[in-house]
């Protein structure tokens, strides 16, 4: 009499699918990083557009420009202060018309470390960094 055969997988089938997977990960990892930083500077970029619109309300409001977030009621989303320190710098209220100008840089050892520092001044001006 003989055994039945049993279904399986053998030792190299395994190891052929583990090394597959492997080099399909190698491949895909840097990408999914760079779609990470991308998506982070984006939300950055939009909360900077968004404390813009407060300033521009703010300055109607009480023909001043505001130096601090907490000042316009906002504060960024995790995504953005997880990654960037958001700041109001440049506030110049004794010019004629007044300026101001926003700054999101990144934070040390967070996927963003190698971006450069986005900001947005009271013209809407945004320097290279928001096209990379």
């Amino acid at each position: 009499m003989s055994q039945p055969k049993t279904a399986g997988f053998t030792l190299l089938e395994l190891m052929i699918v583990v090394a597959i997977v492997a080099i399909l990960a190698a491949v895909a990892y840097p990408s999914y990083q760079q779609h990470i930083v991308r998506n982070n500077r984006a939300a950055a970029q939009q909360y900077l557009l968004e404390v813009s619109s407060l300033q521009h309300q703010f300055i109607l409001d009480t023909r001043t420009y505001s130096a601090t977030l907490a000042a316009l009621g906002s504060t960024p989303i995790a995504r953005v202060s997880d990654n960037y320190t958001v700041t109001i710098g440049a506030v110049d209220n004794s010019a004629s018309p007044p300026t101001f100008t926003l700054q999101a840089a990144p934070i040390a050892g967070t996927p963003q470390a190698g971006s450069d520092t986005l900001t947005v001044n009271h013209l809407g001006q945004k320097n290279a960094s928001w096209y990379d």
